[in-house]
């Protein structure tokens, strides 16, 4: 029955991918799955697609032509996509290959209706399945028109919707190749889609069916509103039954059509509940053997279910794996480090063996398990009240798991005499008592800064299997430092001044957010400086035009040794060097060690020194802390003032005071271990660079990034045995490339489920977007949406938009009116350098960057957390 071209479905499982493409590998698994009905066909394989592509050299120039092209630019990929279709279609299917496909059909009828269906080889994949990108024929009949129909799914290879797929995925055309499914018609009283997992919430524990009446083409094309079936362990549990107006029905003679539904009829379940609840039975057969949930369309032919196709769902977040039991609820560490973009695994792994906490991954992010922290009443109310305080939406997604019945159940504590979970301590009282004198803070420092400093003198004596080796004591005294009780007692101090400050002058005054005032140029905030630093590198700049315009047209990170060739450059080269040497361990999401730094990549400073040029003048960067201390002086004698008009009035001003103190003393200090944990990582990254340079030269490693996509376990162990598992790189690769069309969420739970909270609030005005007010003040200006800080270009005025920002993102600060984020909290680096700038910031405003275009004009109220959209 095999031939050179055709396979019987029968003759075919998902190792046969390369030869049958996506649909036709998955419809020969299904075919082979005890109790799943397949309807009988056979697959043109991918050695015919290559024949008919040989006869076609045109084709190749034109292919050459289609991969120069912008991903974006729709009316030449159109044009240019529609002339290869039109290519293919023209050449006549030889002999010999026609005649293959003509015996096959036989076997099922030469006139029986038919099925002809596109299955490409990047199709249905677990990481892209490509839905939709080709096309299918329903109700085919006959060995002429079953030939066309083939041509034209060899075709569809190139509709302008899957070329624009695959360049948006970067993936290469001629590496993908096209087989076609011929199948026997199903005509059907119901078909539709079924979900193993439900697409919206994520979890995995819920089927999702979606059915109308007649063929499933009317609910893939959006014809219809489908009926919607909720199962959940054997059981219904939501049903939402649509009014079917229309249905897609097969014509006698070939080919569909609409046809209107019987009134009666339109409001009727397509499905019985018992159909529903056994359907998502087969479905859990079909997930268990692909070994991941499933995308299935399905068709019902009296009262027994076919399965006409099943893929992937590649939308769903991952699950992180662990060898707990029960059910588990975790979150995100993405969203209180700022930084919810992938890491790679070397990031992942760094991350994780110097973090305070265990973290488990998924998706490319970090993760911890708050599940102990959530089975007792105190350590729930401890770990809601820390949530509340710094992510609302956090504390509103972890409050929608524990509100289900049963999920996480309470616990008695298991040891009352134990000290408290972690949480707010009373106002003012700290983890411990702390003197509020600026030496304490000068001994921390003073003390992280020579730990750097033998770090650098001991890692500089050791290479190889003697890196290895050292570094896990390196990671010992890192996590030693961090842990310092006197460092945790002064964050705290600076935190919890701020919260008494807030409440109290709120109780007393009626004053929102007084801190934000208060700790305007605080000392002592490594974060903050390196912005202003920033500015007084512009100074030594803007004298020098040929310098200006050189930077203008800067476009690689080379530029430093071209300064000097330009007049003043030399002075503009030594600034620039000096800010990297304190600053250059930073950059864009900092906390994967595998991200370029500063120093690595010096040309992303360069369009915030430009703007820095442009928009100040000389002296900025001493008049503005200046300007902020004199505020906030101004606003402690006001405070004072009013407080000893009250009632107790002394004893309230005394008690402010002694805060104010406090919080100045200590607020600083919050950003310092960032940078101290930043300095170590830029120490390791560089030690374990030489190593990959080595791996390179020894012809171990193909170039030395490729160390970024192992664990640091695997590089351990690479560096000791000389050798590399190529094909684990490729694949990590692969798997980093997917996990960024992936949105982390801030709550997720071990049935699958992502929970991203919502603001519970009755005073935003209708239009506005909700957001959690971090630094008080309202501004209106121009919006600037910025995703990457190398295409930041910034005016007087404007008000950054923009996902999340770490403290490498306060250069920009400085030159801003106000910001936008999409994820933050109130104690979370770009709110605390907001505060420190006075810039008015309302943060975790949900899709920010896609509901605010840039250009915009925008209000930001920085004291009631919401921004108005004004035009």
């Amino acid at each position: 029955m095999t031939g050179q071209y055709v396979l019987d479905l029968h003759e075919v499982d998902e190792t046969q991918l390369a030869l049958v493409g996506g649909k036709g590998a998955h419809l020969g698994a299904l075919s082979r799955i005890e109790a799943i009905r397949v309807p009988a066909g056979f697959c043109v394989t991918t050695h015919a697609f290559r024949q008919i592509m040989a006869q076609a050299p045109s084709v190749e120039d034109l292919l050459d032509r289609l991969a120069h092209l912008n991903p974006d630019d729709r009316e030449a990929i159109r044009l240019l996509s529609a002339r290869i279709r039109r290519t293919i279609e023209d050449i006549a299917i030889p002999g010999d290959l026609a005649a293959e496909i003509t015996r096959a059909l036989s076997r099922l009828g030469e006139q029986t209706p038919c099925a002809v269906r596109s299955s490409a080889t990047a199709e249905d994949l677990p990481t892209a399945s490509f839905a939709g990108q080709q096309d299918t024929y329903l109700n085919v009949v006959g060995p002429t028109e079953i030939l066309r129909h083939v041509s034209r799914c060899w075709a569809s290879q190139f509709t302008e919707r899957a070329v624009t797929y695959r360049q948006r995925n970067g993936i290469d055309h001629r590496t993908v190749a096209m087989a076609v499914v011929v199948q026997r018609m199903v005509f059907p009283h119901a078909s539709g889609i079924l979900f193993t997992a439900d697409p919206v919430t994520g979890n995995r524990k819920v089927a999702t069916v979606d059915a109308g009446f007649g063929l499933g083409e009317a609910l893939v094309s959006g014809l219809v509103n489908p009926d919607v079936f909720k199962v959940r362990h054997g059981e219904v549990v939501a049903r939402t039954i649509a009014a079917k107006q229309r249905a897609v029905h097969a014509l006698a003679a070939g080919g569909t059509r609409e046809v209107e539904i019987d009134p009666q009829r339109q409001e009727q379940p397509a499905l019985t509940d018992a159909q529903a609840v056994r359907l998502a039975h087969l479905g859990r057969r079909i997930e268990e053997h692909f070994g991941r949930p499933q995308d299935i369309e399905w068709c019902l032919v009296d009262d027994d279910f076919q399965i006409v196709q099943s893929r992937p769902i590649t939308t769903l977040f991952p699950i992180p794996e662990t060898a707990e039991q029960g059910n588990r609820v975790y979150v995100s560490v993405g969203h209180q480090q700022m930084m919810t973009d992938p890491m790679k695994p070397l990031g992942l792994s760094l991350w994780k063996l110097t973090a305070m906490a265990p973290m488990t991954e998924a998706g490319g992010r970090l993760f911890v398990d708050a599940t102990r922290a959530l089975s007792t009443p105190e350590g729930r109310t401890g770990l809601l009240d820390l949530m509340g305080r710094g992510d609302p939406l956090t504390r509103d997604a972890l409050e929608t798991v524990l509100d289900r019945d049963g999920f996480l159940p309470l616990l008695p504590e298991p040891d009352p005499g134990r000290p408290p979970a972690a949480g707010r301590t009373p106002a003012g009282g700290a983890s411990a008592p702390i003197e509020t004198d600026p030496a304490v803070v000068d001994g921390l420092i003073e003390r992280s800064r020579a730990s750097i400093d033998a770090l650098r003198r001991d890692i500089a004596t050791k290479a190889g299997p003697a890196l290895f080796d050292f570094l896990p004591e390196a990671f010992e005294e890192h996590k030693r430092v961090l842990t310092d009780p006197l460092s945790h007692q002064a964050i705290m101090a600076g935190m919890e001044a701020t919260w008494w400050l807030n409440d109290k002058l709120h109780e007393w005054l009626g004053e929102k957010n007084a801190a934000d005032t208060l700790t305007l140029s605080a000392p002592g905030n490594i974060t903050s400086e390196m912005g202003l630093a920033l500015l007084d590198v512009a100074d030594v700049i803007r004298p020098h035009p040929q310098v200006v315009a050189f930077l203008q047209n800067v476009d690689d990170d080379g530029f430093l040794d071209e300064l000097p060739k330009h007049a003043g450059g030399t002075l503009a080269r030594d600034a620039i060097e000096g800010y990297l040497d304190r600053y250059g361990m930073r950059c864009a999401g900092e906390i994967d060690i595998t991200r370029p730094r500063w120093r690595e990549s010096p040309g992303t400073l360069v369009p915030a020194i430009l703007d820095n040029v442009r928009n100040f003048e000389p002296g900025a960067a001493q008049r503005r802390f200046e300007e902020g201390r004199q505020e906030a002086w101004k606003k402690e004698q006001d405070v004072l003032t009013r407080l000893r008009a009250l009632p107790g009035g002394e004893s309230k001003a005394d008690e402010t005071q002694g805060m104010i103190k406090r919080v100045r003393t200590f607020i600083g200090y919050r950003e310092y271990p960032k940078y101290d944990i930043i300095s170590r990582y830029f120490v390791y990254k560089q030690a374990l660079m030489k190593e990959a340079e080595r791996l390179v030269q020894a012809k171990v490693l193909a170039e030395k990034e490729d160390v970024f996509y192992l664990t640091f376990q695997e590089l351990h162990d690479a560096v000791r045995s000389r050798r590399v598992d190529d094909r684990l790189v490729r694949q990590r690769k692969e798997e980093f490339r997917t996990y960024h069309a992936l949105t982390p969420p801030r709550v997720l739970t071990s049935e699958g489920e992502t929970i991203n909270g919502a603001y519970r609030r009755d005073d935003v005005p209708d239009g506005a977007l909700a957001g959690l007010p971090v630094s008080g003040g309202t501004v209106e200006g121009r919006a600037r949406v910025v995703l990457d800080m190398r295409q930041a270009d910034l005016g007087p005025g404007d008000i950054l938009v923009t996902a999340f920002t770490d403290p490498s993102w306060s250069p920009l600060f400085v030159g801003i009116a106000g910001l936008v984020t999409e994820v933050g909290g109130l104690m979370t680096h770009g709110a605390v350098i907001a505060r420190e700038y006075g810039l008015p910031a309302v943060v975790g405003v949900d899709r920010a960057t896609r509901l605010i275009r840039d250009g915009q004009r925008i209000r930001v109220h920085g004291s009631d957390g919401y921004v108005e959209i004004l035009s």
